[in-house]
């Protein structure tokens, strides 16, 4: 296989992904190309290994790529463990239970015109840019120029199904069986939630039946998302969700993105609750169990630095440190690897578990927030008002040319005013002439010409003003 006219790979190979247009970008040649530099990537670096664990999501182009990066791959020597349809936690899984590294096709919550593919090294550790997802493009991009040469033995393909295992893994991390009856509904935005929930939350999977009553929403797999988007970050994409919880009279709603592996939550009044409650939730559960088990251990739990200020406060409560990270879930394995935190928690609802090698698990979390709600006879929104003592911004986006100008107006305006780090972005906090705490960050997207900002005050007029101040600063 050899190509005429060279990809630019650089325009599509993102920090911690690949992320392109499915046909002028992502073609079978091309991933071909990435399955034999990931099977060489693997051999230079973890000589010992080889087999590569390969799933792939419900858009229409996933199955005939992961086809074509197991022929890549074999070709290289490496033999190929297809998973078939899956989630991206499921790969994770499969990284980690077998010991491989992986490969996961999908686009997580972009639109159908788009197809990825996230690596992982053995033990579902991340890889960005900076840990060999750049040498991964440059030997894609070798490939595609002089073709793929076979090796004198080319490997294997072998299907295999994880999704009983998996299941049966994330039950056994959260035990449902004794809460009380529930009643939830659950949109899978005709994503890969359609497969995992049936069999993590129902019987699908021969596990025993839980005392959960599940409403479903768009649980047909159809990759071009005929309801939706598939990104419950987005507030329009939850409203169905929110209308069926209060139609139903449920005790919940839960939505998943394209790949399942983040989760959204919404209460009994069809509000959604944020992913930083959720967070603090789970990390209030984790580091109780952790004590139980282990009464010395020095326990640390990872936040990101776009978390509700909440967040820290309540890992400090419970008696555990926090550690403060800049976004990304590449980076944010590396940390959980370092500093063997028992869990961490993104704005974004990203949540990752030591017990899970490290990696993040939209459908643990979810378990956990199942857990601790059907445990009590309170309202979910009476739980994660306790967890949400402030009021967020949330991200606001904005299109802009020249970021370091904005950066300097920032730094003028609050000179004075507050204290600046620029751990990720640029974040400024400090107090408003109340006294009031606030703080906000501003950053560069990895893959747009947009600046975000997030913001957080005690108040929803603290936050509002310092949010529409700031806003004026980026627009100017």
């Amino acid at each position: 296989m050899t190509s005429d006219s060279p990809v630019d790979l650089t325009a599509f190979v993102k920090t911690y992904d690949v992320r392109g247009l499915v046909g002028s970008q992502l073609t079978p040649e091309v991933v071909e190309a990435f399955g034999a530099a990931f099977a060489d990537e693997i051999a230079a670096t973890s000589p010992d290994a080889s087999e590569i664990v390969v799933g792939h999501d419900m858009r229409d182009s996933s199955p005939e790529f992961a086809a074509a990066f197991g022929r890549g791959a074999t070709a290289r020597g490496a033999d190929v463990t297809l998973l078939g349809l899956c989630s991206t936690d499921e790969t994770y899984f499969a990284s980690g239970s077998r010991n491989a590294p992986a490969a996961m096709f999908t686009a997580s919550h972009n639109p159908a015109t788009y197809n990825g593919i996230k690596f992982s090294r053995a033990g579902a550790q991340g890889i960005s840019l900076d840990t060999g997802l750049a040498s991964i493009r440059d030997r894609a991009a070798e490939f595609l120029s002089s073709g793929v040469p076979s090796v004198d033995e080319p490997g294997t393909v072998t299907p295999f199904d994880a999704l009983p295992s998996y299941a049966a893994y994330l039950r056994q991390l959260v035990d449902l069986s004794s809460i009380r009856p529930i009643k939830i509904v659950v949109d899978a935005g005709n994503g890969m939630g359609g497969l995992t929930v049936p069999a993590v939350l129902g019987t699908a999977a021969g596990l025993p039946e839980l005392p959960i009553e599940v409403i479903p929403l768009y649980f047909e797999l159809d990759g071009t998302f005929p309801n939706h988007e598939a990104n419950p970050l987005e507030p329009k994409n939850l409203v169905d969700l929110q209308k069926a919880v209060v139609e139903h009279g449920a005790d919940l709603g839960l939505a998943f993105d394209g790949d399942a592996d983040r989760c959204f939550v919404v209460d009994e009044k069809g509000e959604a609750v944020t992913p930083s409650a959720v967070a603090a939730i789970v990390a209030v559960r984790e580091i109780a169990r952790v004590r139980a088990a282990s009464p010395d251990e020095s326990i640390s739990v990872i936040h990101n630095l776009l978390t509700s200020r909440a967040v820290p406060e309540t890992i400090e409560a419970n008696g555990a440190t926090p550690v403060r990270t800049r976004v990304g879930h590449s980076l944010i394995k590396d940390e959980m690897k370092a500093t063997g935190a028992i869990f961490g928690g993104e704005h974004s609802a990203h949540y990752y578990f030591r017990d899970f090698w490290g990696a993040d698990n939209g459908m643990l979390a979810a378990l956990h927030t199942l857990a601790e709600f059907g445990s009590h006879d309170e309202p979910l929104s009476a739980l994660a008002g306790r967890y949400t003592p402030y009021t967020a911004s949330g991200e606001i986006n904005s299109t802009v040319a020249d970021i370091p100008a904005v950066y300097a107006r920032v730094v003028e305006a609050f000179t004075g005013r507050g204290e600046f780090d620029e751990l990720d972005g640029l974040t400024v906090s400090g107090s408003l002439e109340n006294g009031e705490f606030y703080w906000f960050n501003v950053r560069p997207s990895n893959t747009e010409p947009l600046l975000r900002l997030n913001a957080e005050a005690a108040t929803f007029a603290g936050m509002e003003k310092i949010r529409d101040e700031v806003l004026a600063l980026i627009r100017a």
